[in-house]
């Protein structure tokens, strides 16, 4: 019987890791979320992902990298949005190897 009590216990943690990580995206500010919704767009050009930032957001492209790049290294930015997250790193990697 304790077998089948610990089984349920880790179900209930398992649980309430998946309910931690539904609310992960709630953690970060509107703006973070924002900024990792344009983060994950294509874009077919600087010119239009610019005046996304500026009108969406009401910051220069400056402040939406700076923004971005924080946001790269904070772990409720990777629950929230990890496939946006784990492409941009991968993209600063290689950047900071050419230099």
């Amino acid at each position: 019987m304790a077998e089948g009590e610990a089984q349920e216990t880790g179900a209930a943690g398992a649980a309430d890791e998946a309910g931690a990580a539904d609310t992960a995206g709630a953690e970060l500010s509107a703006r973070d979320l924002a900024v990792l919704e344009l983060a994950g767009r294509s874009w077919s050009g600087p010119g239009p992902r610019d005046r996304a930032i500026r009108e969406r957001l009401g910051i220069s492209p400056t402040a939406f990298f700076q923004l971005l790049n924080a946001l790269l290294d904070d772990p409720r930015a990777l629950r929230a949005a990890p496939a946006t997250v784990n492409r941009w790193r991968r993209t600063r990697q290689r950047h900071a190897e050419n230099r």
